[in-house]
């Protein structure tokens, strides 16, 4: 069986990917998807991923997990998501990104053992996923999230690297938050294992949350005008309406935190942008990009 698993990173996806699948779930099942809904299993699946990371997997716990989840018959691909399968928000930053991931992968492939697992994973801007992250967690100021180490020598890449190394066999699809709009269907077929030609609910919602009305309307009216578009065309129609009709409430983001200046928060970004061009160079791991 192939078992996606769909591990954040944190405050980029706030589980409207596996609320887009759960709504398409009865068509995936017929083509050997499935989806269970995350309250049948993150509860479990954590506990059982603690249980083993300091005792070791037992034969055991695959069959705990299939049991509580129940999968339809005929499944050859299971969707899993959660953001804090490689521990919780305080966890995120330390020393490196997600410090973690490695060991709850390892032990994620002991659990799965004989299946095929993938990882699914969204990256985001350092300049806004820090400031993102200390809202969630109870750290008073941004210099708790990284424990004294320098906010710029965080590297995505670093983390991609670190678990080609350390678990080779898992496969990685990867994309930067701030191109979901643009990227949204593929994404959401790349999990499902469809096929490009293959329709599905909510194609265009994640856009509806940044698009204005009015926007929505045309964009719409172009679609039905303009039938058979390739995923290609389709984002440079988006990004073109999107330069038109972006709501400017959905799509900037201000974070005003002590010490961080605009040279700073420039200087994140400018890494950042660097550091994805790096990730695509990385052998194993798919950047879905625009």
């Amino acid at each position: 069986m192939q078992i996606v698993i769909h591990a954040g990173a944190h405050v980029t996806d706030e589980d409207r990917l596996i609320g887009s699948l759960l709504e398409n779930a009865d068509m995936l099942a017929q083509q050997g998807t499935f989806v269970p809904r995350p309250d049948s299993y993150r509860i479990l699946l954590r506990d059982i991923l603690n249980t083993a990371t300091r005792a070791g997997a037992s034969p055991d716990m695959r069959e705990a997990i299939l049991q509580a989840i129940a999968p339809v018959t005929g499944t050859t691909r299971l969707v899993l998501s959660n953001d804090s399968f490689f521990g919780t928000h305080k966890m995120a930053v330390k020393r490196m990104f997600y410090p973690a991931a490695c060991a709850r992968l390892e032990t994620l492939r002991q659990i799965f053992a004989g299946d095929q697992i993938e990882l699914f994973f969204a990256i985001r801007d350092p300049a806004t996923f820090m400031p993102a992250l200390l809202e969630k967690t109870n750290f008073n100021s941004i210099e708790d999230i990284f424990r004294g180490y320098d906010p710029l020598s965080f590297r995505w890449s670093e983390f991609f690297e670190r678990v080609r190394l350390q678990v080779p066999d898992i496969a990685i699809t990867a994309w930067c938050n701030e191109d979901t709009p643009l990227i949204w269907a593929e994404v959401v077929r790349e999990m499902a294992g469809l096929d490009p030609a293959v329709p599905f609910k909510g194609e265009f919602t994640l856009l509806q949350e940044i698009m204005t009305e009015a926007g929505m309307k045309r964009f719409r009216a172009y679609l039905s005008s303009h039938p058979g578009m390739t995923e290609v065309q389709k984002r440079r129609v988006i990004s073109a309406f999107l330069d038109k009709f972006a709501r400017e409430d959905a799509v900037e983001e201000e974070y005003d935190l002590d010490g961080w200046t605009v040279d700073m928060i420039n200087q994140l970004t400018d890494i950042y942008d660097e550091d994805v061009f790096t990730i695509q160079r990385i052998a194993g791991v798919n950047l879905i990009a625009p």
